[in-house]
């Protein structure tokens, strides 16, 4: 008998780009899409971990200041255990794994383990200056070279250290990265081998993030706005005449989210859509998902309710996920929006009837509030003792179903998904918080809410909290977290211009 040949997984080093989570490319999220194991970098946003399949490990390698961070040999064994496990590996990367990331030493373990790889390249943050902080690193009258240096040479280095009268003398842009704590002496360096004094630098802290920031200064002064600035990691440096070309605030400063952390927390779907406006009008968003959404236990129940969908007057949605689970069941039996043909349609809110527009299905009927009772009798009135089909959790009894019997009406329920609550909190979030650097909590339901509550306890006071419905807020009210504010109309877009009109408000 022969003994089977053990799968052997695979190793994919992953730029994630500066920071903003749109510059990642399509091959670095086909890659998250595949793994099981992702060993991600605090400099990576963790936005980029929700393209992670849901069953995938997540393990954060620490950050400078808080807490301890695991050695780069440390996350070179962990990374190659786990592949000759058979796993297949994301090492999801600051920037780009070849600018100043060890991606090459990583490389080589891995060819000497005999373990397949590739590398895929991300947006550096040097490069991403240009953009986000207006600093043209080349420009025809002032450089027609760019340089990326090292702040922190390695001590086992071997060759020559740089050679500072070659840079001192490079007819371009300098790019320093890693010269935090030794800004001083390379400034000295530069200067000391002919780099005039007065030669404009400019810091740029958290690149294209929300807490993006650039300080001008010269050779002559950089050391002295380090340590007065308090200016830690993640910072680079451009030295160059291109400096006095860069605005006061670059495009990106100027959106109207700029600097405002929002927490999203919810089911991925709706956090996706969240974060995705949210960010686009320059807010840093955290993502928290507090429940999962997967398949009832059982079809059968469903199935059989689409088998005589002719014998109900009203096919009524409480949710996007119901509108997923019961469209999505349709679909796998080889059918179309057809089949809803016989019944009318209700949607308890307008974000669930946009779930359904996206299915390209128009509600009948759309109450203009997220309210039970007020739609129990809207649906009452229209088909007096008629017969309701509610799409619901597993588990769940909507108080909808309790205000159409109450009624007269004729309800039946049937299970389309099932919610499974996230256990641990996530770490970026649980510090973001912790330290008071979130300023808006988004909350779409009243689970979601429980599911806070849960995770984070005290915490949640720490941020406003904007509710996307009556229902929502009396659930964070008994939860005793008051929202400070309520979404009209009670949809996703309306809970961004809510925190819109308090951004413009001062409030």
């Amino acid at each position: 008998m022969t003994t089977p040949t053990r799968r052997i997984g695979s190793v994919h080093l992953v730029g994630a780009g500066p920071g903003d989570p749109g510059l990642i490319t399509v091959r670095g999220v086909q890659c998250l899409r595949a793994a099981d194991l992702v060993l991600y970098d605090y400099l990576a946003n963790p936005a980029l971990l929700e393209y992670a399949p849901e069953g995938a490990e997540l393990v954060r390698l620490g950050r400078h200041d808080r807490g301890r961070s695991l050695s780069p040999d440390e996350i070179t064994a962990l990374m190659v255990q786990a592949a000759l496990e058979g796993k297949t590996v994301v090492r999801l990367k600051g920037g780009d794994p070849s600018i100043f990331a060890r991606g090459g030493d990583e490389a080589d373990a891995c060819r000497a383990a005999g373990i397949p790889f590739e590398i895929v390249p991300g947006i550096t943050s040097g490069l991403a200056t240009a953009a986000y902080a207006e600093i043209p690193l080349t420009h025809f009258e002032d450089a027609s070279a760019v340089a990326l240096v090292t702040g922190h040479e390695r001590g086992e280095k071997e060759g020559p250290p740089l050679d500072y009268g070659a840079l001192a003398s490079f007819p371009g842009t300098l790019v320093f990265y890693m010269g935090v704590k030794s800004a001083g002496a390379w400034a000295r360096a530069l200067m000391e081998n002919g780099k005039p004094p007065d030669t404009p630098v400019a810091v740029v802290q958290w690149c294209s993030r929300a807490r993006q920031q650039t300080v001008k200064c010269t050779l002559a002064t950089v050391e002295e706005v380090v340590q007065e600035g308090r200016i830690r990691p993640p910072s680079l440096f451009v030295v160059g005449k291109v400096v006095d070309r860069a605005p006061a605030l670059s495009w990106f400063q100027e959106r109207p989210l700029f600097g405002e952390t929002v927490l999203v927390a919810g089911s991925r779907p709706t956090a996706a859509r969240l974060r995705e406006r949210l960010t686009l009008l320059g807010a840093e968003v955290l993502t928290q998902p507090t429940l999962r959404i997967g398949e009832p236990a059982d079809w059968t129940p469903a199935d059989a309710a689409l088998e005589r969908l002719d014998q109900y007057d009203w096919l009524v949605f409480s949710s996007g996920s119901g509108v997923d689970g019961l469209l999505g069941r349709l679909f796998s039996l080889g059918k179309d929006v057809r089949a809803l043909a016989p019944v009318r349609i209700a949607a308890l809110g307008q974000g669930t009837a946009e779930r359904l527009k996206e299915h390209h299905v128009r509600a009948d009927l759309v109450p203009d509030r997220v309210d039970v009772a007020a739609l129990a009798r809207q649906l009452a009135e229209a088909a007096p003792g008629g017969a309701f089909l509610l799409a619901r959790a597993s588990g769940d009894r909507p108080a909808l179903a309790d205000e159409l019997e109450t009624l007269g009406a004729a309800v039946d329920q049937v299970a389309v998904y099932r919610t499974v609550e996230v256990e641990a909190p996530d770490p970026d979030v649980a510090d973001a918080l912790g330290a008071g650097e979130v300023g808006w909590i988004t909350v779409t339901s009243g689970p979601t809410a429980r599911a806070l509550a849960r995770l984070y306890g005290d915490l949640l006071a720490r941020g406003r909290i904007v509710s996307i419905s009556p229902l929502t807020s009396a659930t964070l009210r008994s939860l005793g977290f008051p929202p400070t504010a309520e979404a009209d109309p009670h949809t996703v877009e309306g809970l961004v211009e809510t925190i819109l009109k308090s951004r413009g408000s001062g409030g």
